[in-house]
């Protein structure tokens, strides 16, 4: 099961993305928020509507959270190409919700930035308060889904400043969509692959098998600093491969099971 944020007739809903005749389309309108709905997003009352193809909505953010944790250095290799050791426990920054961009929207460069970087990753969406979760409870009871995000980084200023509010905070700096998707066809314990494209060509490849740190991890490691709450957004770590983007391009960042985020590239007037 998948569903969407957008906006129609100038208002914002939440709606239900099917498969029709091979087309991803809005197929109803969820009468409750997802993150309100203690993780059963099927349960929610919902009412039929003129299908809309997904491809030709005006998409907003799929997820309005109260915060947004990140996991920085969660792949081996990726630690490696900056030249960082790998954590030995996982390691958290923020991004705030004023970052967030929907699909297709423009990611502005900052005048004050000279190097700009894609990362794409995988973003795991909180379903229920969760906070000191112990080794017997399944984490799983606290996703409500899974969504594609670019951790767009001004990776000058992150070397600069010796800690990364500012490069990775920037508004426009968390591209996140187009969907969210339930765990019925994605399991990141199994192997998720993680693409991220510039201009149609691969700059990154990767799987969420080669995770440092698992979901489980990650999950019960923020829920003893700080209490999740439903709708939050995790950033589970970006793959080898992040390299600098300009003006003009166009990033596109793949998930399995969930579908491109699309976003190009300007910058700030």
């Amino acid at each position: 099961m998948k569903y969407c944020r957008f906006d129609l007739n100038g208002s914002a809903h939440y709606g239900l993305v099917e498969s029709v005749a091979g087309s991803e389309e809005i197929t109803r309108l969820l009468l409750q928020p997802p993150q309100d709905s203690d993780g059963d997003v099927e349960g929610l009352a919902s009412r039929r509507m003129d299908r809309i193809p997904l491809a030709q909505a005006s998409l907003l953010p799929p997820v309005q959270p109260s915060k947004i944790v990140c996991v920085g250095r969660n792949y081996r290799e990726h630690a490696a190409e900056l030249g960082n050791e790998v954590p030995q426990e996982p390691l958290l920054f923020f991004k705030p919700p004023s970052s967030l961009l929907p699909p297709g929207g423009t990611i502005l460069r900052p005048k004050v930035s000279e190097r700009t970087d894609h990362e794409g990753e995988l973003g795991v969406v909180i379903a229920r308060r969760c906070h000191l979760l112990t080794e017997s409870d399944d984490v799983r009871n606290y996703i409500l889904g899974y969504t594609c995000i670019n951790d767009f980084t001004a990776r000058d200023l992150q070397n600069k400043d010796g800690q990364w509010t500012r490069a990775k905070g920037f508004d426009t700096f968390c591209p996140v969509g187009p969907v969210v998707a339930d765990g019925t066809n994605i399991d990141p314990w199994a192997g998720v692959q993680v693409e991220t494209r510039v201009n149609g060509d691969m700059r990154q490849s990767g799987n969420t098998q080669d995770f440092i740190f698992p979901l489980d991890v990650i999950i019960r490691y923020i829920s003893q600093i700080m209490t999740l709450e439903p709708g939050d957004l995790i950033a589970t770590g970006t793959p080898k491969g992040v390299g600098p983007v300009v003006a003009g391009d166009a990033v596109e960042v793949s998930i399995e099971g969930i579908g491109q985020l699309r976003n190009s590239v300007a910058d700030q007037p």
